[in-house]
């Protein structure tokens, strides 16, 4: 029932105003929002054996705008078998959308999943489009933050839509409240919308004596969704396009949905003007009021919507007039339809059919603070299956009310209250493990997940340096994560969680493979040291034995594929210095070209020098006797490690 406040404004691009002679009555009674009538008649041409596209398009909206899932899912269902590859991406959406509320939620998440790979939806952007099944299990499992209850005075017609006034509620219903028989509005075969306002009970989980809320406010027409001023004696509210008496159409013969003011004198509500940035071409409706009554939230399909509908706002000026309208972009708007704002100090509550959701309308809130936050769906069981809205809250108590048409209800849609629990602040870690030197990944590491110097929980990690924890993290404390593996350094990252419930906090962790046993310092030089590599007298050649040496290097160099060395090769002081200089460079460059010959790569190798007797280490140098081991201890070649990671 609560789809007459705006689905009215989005019907038009559904219709097929010209048809064929036999179409012309369902036609008109479709344009005119007479849905159960509609479909019956749509029923009558299929059952004939017409099923063209435009004609199980006009059966399945019929359904849908009348949330009857069941029959909509049928037409749907029929209509994509047939047409699949020639839709429009709304009748997908829409698809979706009743598969969710019937409860078929396997094939809503294969439809979501492969639709945008056959089909471009570009120009459809909601989140139902896209592969979300791990964001839709997500919020079927997420932990419930709610108690509610159905209240006693929701009757088997519509009653929904709830306001704050003063001690009171006000909220939409379209049951008799005089007792007799009154107008049925062919849309669904139920009486108009009212306003009624009821009295709260000490707890807030029910509402009592229910009365009519003014007979200047109410009209044999549809009224619905106040919201009021904080000193309760303004209001705005959502009423049919109704004046003096007469519906007013726009040029195609449609009836909009406008905002009207009133003010409370003298006890009595005056009567009801336009606000300034009504339409007769476009609807505006469903009001709320920031908590300091300075800025007006409303609904509309306003040139500059962003979908369907949107929430737009404008700035109550000090003289009672407005500033222009702001739609309020796309982190709330999407292609489908935003409905049914509520604001508190530091958030907005509003439903949806865009946002990723159980299907139907979900409730979503969002918080401010020189922007709106992305989205979060409330979950069960708040949300359901079917079309949830209209939730009002009072943030000190954590009570308030909210909308439904859920099954097991008491009639069209159903006020609930509810009081949203303290929810416990808990999250997850997860990360990765890979080598500094090169992002590889790291298997088998030893994680401690440590909080206060005490190791809580332990695991490793998987073939992909992967590892994650089920343990549960309390919000806004300081953890650490320690890793360790046989063959390298041991290292600790700390971590804080926020302040986020069910929050996943990922932490990459990287680490070093210790040193290679022939990776030594000397002197604060980083050298590879192995054995004496030996030439045989006034030759470079590289030796067997001095290749078997050579090939520990190469191996390093393996190990560290981002090591780069120089080579220094230098001999004792027996012979002249020019000789032993060219002799030391030859066997430099030698033991260079062997070592790329084994798969190194040139540029590794920075230098290839010889410096005959220039740098020996000990007193023996020219003209200085020394016996053949002090003269041995000169005669060596080095590698000098430039880069290692």
């Amino acid at each position: 029932m609560k789809t007459i406040l705006i689905t009215i404004l989005i019907c038009l691009s559904c219709v097929l105003l010209v048809g064929q002679d036999k179409m012309k009555s369902a036609d008109k009674s479709f344009f005119n929002l007479h849905y159960v009538k509609a479909a019956k008649q749509y029923e009558a041409f299929l059952n004939k054996g017409n099923e063209s596209k435009e004609l199980l398009q006009r059966v399945g909206d019929a359904y849908y705008y009348n949330t009857d899932m069941e029959n909509a899912v049928k037409w749907y269902g029929q209509l994509f078998s047939k047409y699949e590859n020639s839709l429009d991406p709304k009748y997908v959406f829409r698809y979706i959308h009743a598969l969710q509320g019937v409860g078929n939620n396997r094939l809503a998440k294969g439809l979501m999943k492969i639709y945008p790979s056959i089909q471009n939806t570009a120009e459809f952007k909601v989140e139902q489009l896209q592969d979300n099944d791990a964001k839709l299990d997500a919020i079927l499992a997420q932990q419930p933050q709610f108690y509610i209850s159905n209240l006693s005075i929701n009757t088997v017609f519509a009653d929904f839509g709830t306001a704050f006034y003063k001690d009171k509620i006000v909220f939409a219903s379209s049951r008799d409240s005089m007792n007799l028989h009154t107008r049925l509005y062919e849309w669904n075969q139920q009486p108009y919308l009212d306003f009624f306002m009821a009295d709260t009970i000490s707890l807030g989980d029910d509402l009592v004596e229910v009365n009519s809320f003014s007979d200047i406010i109410n009209t044999k027409y549809h009224e619905g969704i106040a919201a009021f001023i904080p000193e309760g004696n303004v209001m705005y509210f959502t009423r049919n396009n109704y004046t003096d008496k007469t519906l007013e159409r726009d040029d195609d013969g449609m009836n909009h949905l406008k905002l009207y003011k009133s003010k409370l004198q003298g006890g009595e509500w005056t009567k009801p003007e336009e606000v300034a940035f009504n339409s007769k071409n476009y609807s505006v409706g469903q009001p709320a009021l920031s908590p300091d009554g300075k800025h007006l939230y409303f609904v509309s399909d306003m040139p500059g919507s962003i979908g369907e509908t949107d929430i737009f706002v404008i700035q109550i000026l000090k003289d009672g007039s407005y500033s222009q309208p702001k739609n309020l972009g796309p982190t709330i708007n999407t292609s489908g339809r935003e409905m049914f704002p509520f604001i508190t100090e530091e958030k907005i509550y509003f439903a949806s059919d865009g946002h990723l959701g159980l299907g139907g309308l979900d409730i979503f809130e969002s918080s401010y603070d020189n922007g709106f936050s992305a989205p979060i769906n409330l979950g069960k069981p708040v949300n359901s299956n079917k079309d949830d809205f209209a939730y009002t809250v009072n943030e000190a108590t954590r009570k308030g009310y909210f909308s439904s048409n859920r099954d097991n209800g008491k009639g069209d849609d159903d006020i609930y209250s509810f009081t949203r629990l303290a929810q416990k602040c808990e999250q997850y870690v997860k990360g990765t493990v890979v080598r500094k030197a090169n992002a590889i990944p790291v298997s088998d590491v030893i994680v401690n997940l440590v909080l206060d110097k005490t190791i809580i929980a332990t695991t490793t990690t998987d073939a992909y340096g992967a590892f994650s924890f089920t343990e549960i993290l309390e919000c806004e404390l300081v953890y650490e994560l320690q890793i360790s593996k046989t063959g390298f350094y041991s290292d600790k990252k700390a971590f804080t969680t926020t302040d986020e419930a069910d929050f996943i906090n990922m932490v990459p962790l990287e680490m070093k493979k210790e040193r290679n046993k022939l990776i030594v310092e000397e002197n604060g030089v980083l050298k590879i040291k192995i054995d004496n590599i030996y030439f045989d007298l006034n030759k470079a050649d590289i030796r067997p034995d001095a290749a078997q040496e050579l090939n520990k290097i190469v191996e390093v160099m393996k190990e560290y594929p981002k090591m780069v060395i120089k080579i220094e090769a230098h001999t004792d002081s027996r012979g002249s210095d020019q000789y032993n200089e060219k002799l030391s460079d030859r066997r430099a460059k030698s033991t260079g070209n062997y070592i790329i010959s084994q798969g190194i790569e040139s540029i590794r190798i920075k230098s290839a020098i010889g410096y005959g007797e220039k740098q020996t280490l000990n007193r023996c140098i020219n003209g200085v006797k020394c016996s053949n081991e002090e003269h041995n201890t000169n005669r060596r070649s080095e590698f000098i490690i430039v880069e290692i990671e």
